[in-house]
């Protein structure tokens, strides 16, 4: 009975040959062909990807292929794409955004109350990711509530104190979290 299952193990594509599929269909703009080898909410975020194509496979870890810029800067630890292939399909796309600053914010909050680092690094750098996810989303916790951003800082006040996430950017190039600190009451 292990042999079938084996052998369709076998027969599954890998996930760069998955992943570099789903990046050549999106490159011709070929709907048709990336349905082929990806969810059709993964085809959707990919084909809104705001920026130019990433010139650079730099591998996959397990099931999750990247896809990073080397010739411009976009905002985002990610720097470009990441796919998630689970068995022949890229279930799930991440892509660097273009937000305005409050909503790279609101991103990012987001992307820690559902505890997805990748969503996380979609709009802020590697150091805030890190500090965000240092401690979990306690559902049962603190309320938060977003205060808004005054120049290069939103915060979000909770009970007995404040997160206050440092962005840069400007709205041409779009903005990122770069840092995140903290203050008690």
């Amino acid at each position: 009975m292990t042999l079938p299952a084996a052998a369709a193990l076998a027969a599954a594509p890998k996930p760069p040959a998955t992943a570099k599929k789903l990046f050549d269909a999106w490159l011709r703009a070929d709907r048709t062909a990336a349905a082929e080898v990806a969810t059709p909410a993964a085809v959707n975020v990919l084909f809104a990807y705001p920026f130019r194509a990433p010139d650079r496979f730099a591998g996959c870890v397990g099931g999750a292929c990247r896809f990073t810029h080397t010739s411009v800067r976009v905002p985002g630890e990610l720097n470009g794409l990441l796919m998630i292939v689970s068995g022949a399909k890229v279930t799930k796309v991440y892509t660097s955004r273009h937000l305005p600053k409050a909503a790279v914010a609101k991103h990012l909050f987001d992307a820690w109350r559902k505890g997805d680092r990748n969503q996380g690094r979609e709009v802020a750098s590697a150091a805030a990711v890190k500090t965000i996810f240092r401690v979990k989303w306690d559902p049962k916790g603190v309320p938060y509530t977003f205060q808004g951003c005054q120049a290069s800082v939103c915060a979000w006040s909770y009970e007995g104190g404040a997160m206050l996430m440092h962005v840069k950017g400007s709205k041409a190039w779009g903005y990122e979290v770069r840092s995140i600190g903290y203050v008690a009451d």
